[in-house]
């Protein structure tokens, strides 16, 4: 659904409380929601809410100093990109340009033929490094700042891929979930070999074009491989668009960008993170009461309090963008956001 066809409107008619926005004013001024940017909120054809606010920023850990938010402002999504990318995926696998999940992962990279012939790895798939279950060794719960993280490793490693496949095998795959920008990395890899395209040309014609996107960055490493796992840049509102296609199941108007088949894969639970949560091909999946019956979310998670939030039994799509980077409670003040001002103050289903 292009900006356009979005009618801003009062959040009553939308079947939210009419107060919503001033408790989401009152939230951020008591302080129990805490380094927001910017909230977006969208259901059905309605923008319901969007708030700016000025804060310190940082892009990919440069600081931006304080950076005043509107509408045209771009806006780290930190590992919400990885959700972007499963949409890139499912589009390149739709087209028929990549292996299916269930191919041999060490196939689609001939090149580590040393890696293939170890028998530990035989059993790892393209669906494998989807679902973060690879069963390598791999940890990204070190600070970003911290060069023994192993996403911080990867990016300062001669070769980034033979880095994220030779790491020790721990687990068999597909049976235990490690989160990990190394398996996003490979996957951004198969993109790319089966489109011929870096992953930001191919997102700019094959996704971003389509929903109206003209205005990104997609940020590189030192050796100018653009990171699938964190580099992504969009406004606020183009974000809400991503997710608006995915309530609309990959369609926008009459056009189908990303199948439908490929969203359901996508959002089937494939593993359990450490926190409990589901979590598919790169999306997170959970539940949360809505007039006082669970209801299912999909999401992608950024660093710093970085959030898309989905709700297809209500139709929502909430953009937050926060400044909480490298904090151990990030993730506090936008699921506080999500869960007692947006769903808390819906009136209907």
């Amino acid at each position: 659904m292009v900006e356009t066809e979005w009618t801003k409107g009062a959040a009553e008619a939308a079947g939210f409380d009419a107060g919503l926005e001033r408790k989401l004013l009152a939230g951020i001024e008591s302080g129990l929601i805490r380094d927001v940017h910017a909230v977006l909120i969208n259901r059905g054809d309605r923008l319901v809410l969007e708030h700016y606010r000025a804060g310190p920023d940082e892009s990919w850990g440069r600081s931006l100093g304080t950076v005043a938010f509107d509408a045209q402002t771009l806006h780290d999504l930190r590992s919400m990109t990885k959700s972007v990318t499963s949409l890139l995926y499912g589009i390149a696998l739709d087209r028929g340009l990549v292996a299916p999940p269930e191919a041999p992962l060490l196939a689609q990279f001939p090149e580590y033929a040393d890696l293939a012939a170890d028998p530990a790895r035989a059993g790892q798939t393209i669906g494998h490094a989807l679902s973060m279950t690879l069963g390598l060794a791999w940890d990204e719960y070190r600070s970003y700042a911290d060069p023994l993280n192993s996403e911080i490793a990867m990016e300062n490693a001669p070769d980034r891929y033979r880095f994220a496949l030779e790491q020790a095998v721990m687990q068999a795959p597909g049976t235990h979930w490690t989160y990990s920008g190394g398996a996003t990395a490979l996957v951004g890899a198969i993109i790319e070999r089966g489109t011929g395209q870096r992953i930001d040309d191919f997102a700019r014609e094959a996704l971003f074009a389509p929903l109206g996107i003209s205005h990104f960055e997609w940020l590189s490493g030192a050796d100018d491989i653009a990171s699938p796992a964190s580099g992504l840049r969009l406004t606020a509102r183009d974000l809400l668009r991503i997710g608006r296609l995915v309530l609309d199941g990959g369609r926008v108007g009459e056009r189908q960008i990303v199948s439908r088949a490929w969203i359901d894969t996508a959002l089937t639970p494939k593993a359990t993170t450490d926190d409990g949560l589901g979590y598919g091909y790169f999306w997170f999946l959970g539940e949360a009461p809505v007039l006082g019956v669970p209801k299912p979310w999909m999401a992608g998670f950024g660093n710093g309090g970085q959030r898309l939030w989905l709700m297809p039994e209500a139709d929502i799509a909430c953009v937050i963008f926060s400044g909480n980077y490298n904090a151990p409670d990030a993730w506090v003040s936008p699921t506080r956001l999500w869960r007692e001002i947006i769903l808390a103050n819906l009136t209907n289903l």
